[in-house]
């Protein structure tokens, strides 16, 4: 009976440091997550424009220096054409290879469109910014442009791209609402440019506006098709008309609309200019959009409900600034980002 009881206290004797080990792994697996929860729950936007390079120079994927933009010269005999992968009413674009990096090579299609190709190539050359697509080099005399490539395509391919299996990570309302973020950055942007308040014209339908913007490899957007920025000062009284033609529909703002009736048939020096807020009305269509139908996106439009109601007023001074807008995305993302990492901690 001793002998058994000997036993029985040696055995315990050797659980119990196990036990404590197991839970002492346990707790420190549960620190180990709660120090990583704020490295999971951070904006996929790095801090790359705070080692952008000087005007004139470029710098894309794993270039260490900054280089000067191309010259004539320099796409001529250093790029290589290899297929078209666009076309607009401006111009064609190729994937090109340069230097051994892919690069988009645009070329004018048409000569009657040469203001708009070179009124794009100027807003590229002065708006460069993480905002805007990377200025590689251009021609004039060609007309040419070359910019940095972007694999995913435009803003059009968002859902064919997040179904994909090795994007499901970031199919989340999180990475979603940060994309939203990113587009009224953008327009914000424009609106405060170094070339003054810039309107987004090529806007008429949900889809164009979204081929406007490309979709980088880290999941931000950037705009990329700047032939139609006009200027909007209203010091000066300089408003914008979007095109010639009569729009329809109401993805464009009121004011955009035929004022006088289907009575009246259209004549485009009757119809009235506008300003910069035609881009307010239009971003709850382009975030509903971006934020798509996954779990949480329900919830983020509830928290943006407010300030999409006041975006769509039918009174344009009524309507919220970008900036405004831009920030209460933050604020809802910042506030919705800390509320999930408070109840996954309390999980722990």
């Amino acid at each position: 009976m001793g002998h058994q009881h000997g036993n029985r206290k040696g055995l315990s004797h050797r659980e119990v440091p196990r036990g404590i080990g197991l839970l002492l792994a346990m707790a420190l697996m549960n620190v180990l997550l709660y120090l990583c929860l704020d490295q999971f729950f951070i904006s996929p936007r790095s801090t790359e424009d705070a080692g952008r390079c000087p005007h004139g120079h470029f710098r894309m994927g794993r270039m260490r220096n900054c280089s000067r933009w191309l010259s004539c010269e320099e796409l001529r005999t250093e790029v290589r054409q290899l297929r078209r992968i666009g076309e607009g009413a401006v111009k064609r674009v190729f994937l090109s290879e340069w230097n051994e990096h892919k690069v988009a090579l645009s070329r004018l299609t048409r000569l009657e469109m040469k203001d708009d190709f070179l009124h794009g190539l100027q807003m590229l050359k002065s708006l460069q910014s993480e905002h805007v697509v990377t200025l590689v080099g251009y021609c004039e005399e060609d007309g040419t442009i070359l910019t940095e490539y972007h694999p995913l395509g435009s803003l059009s391919n968002l859902e064919a791209t997040l179904n994909l299996s090795k994007y499901q990570n970031v199919n989340t309302w999180e990475h979603r609402l940060q994309l939203a973020v990113e587009y009224v950055a953008i327009i914000n942007y424009l609106h405060h440019s170094p070339l003054g308040m810039r309107v987004m014209c090529d806007s008429n339908e949900l889809p164009k506006t979204l081929s406007q913007y490309l979709l980088t490899s880290n999941f931000s957007i950037v705009a990329n098709d700047l032939d139609a920025l006009p200027l909007v000062d209203h010091d000066s009284r300089v408003l914008v008309k979007c095109g010639h033609r009569q729009l329809h529909g109401d993805f464009v703002a009121p004011e955009q609309l035929w004022p006088y009736g289907e009575g009246r048939p259209f004549q485009d020096d009757l119809m009235p200019s506008y300003d910069e807020k035609i881009d307010i009305w239009k971003i709850p269509d382009v975030s509903s959009f971006l934020l798509g139908h996954v779990e949480g996106s329900d919830m983020v439009r509830f928290h943006l409900f407010d300030i999409h109601k006041a975006c769509k007023s039918q009174i344009p001074s009524e309507r919220p600034t970008a900036q405004h807008v831009l920030d209460t995305y933050q604020k809802v993302l910042h506030s919705l980002r800390d509320t999930t990492m408070s109840q996954t901690k309390e999980m722990l």
